[in-house]
C-alpha cells in the first residue's frame, strides 16, 4: 500500500487514501506522521484485496514537520 492523499491531519494523527500498487484497491484509514510510519509501516500494510505489500523499490513520503517539531 501507499498513501495517494491525506485528507486530513491533527498533529501527527492524519487520515488518508491509501492505495495498493498492484492492484488498484483504495481504502481510508488512520496514520501517524512521523518517518518510522512512513518508512516501515505503511510498505507492509498488506492490501485487504490481493495480499500483497509494497514492492522493493517503495519511496516513503516524507513527514509535514521535522522530527524535533513540537506540534
Amino acid at each position: 500500500m501507499r498513501i495517494k492523499k491525506i485528507e486530513s491531519q491533527l498533529r501527527r494523527d492524519f487520515i488518508a487514501i491509501y492505495e495498493c500498487e498492484h492492484c488498484g484497491y483504495t481504502m481510508r484509514s488512520h496514520g501517524y506522521d512521523d518517518d518510522y510510519f512512513h518508512r516501515h509501516v505503511v510498505p507492509k500494510m498488506e492490501c485487504p484485496k490481493c495480499g500483497k505489500v509494497a514492492s522493493e523499490d517503495y519511496r516513503p513520503m516524507g513527514t509535514k514537520y521535522p522530527p524535533d517539531a513540537v506540534v
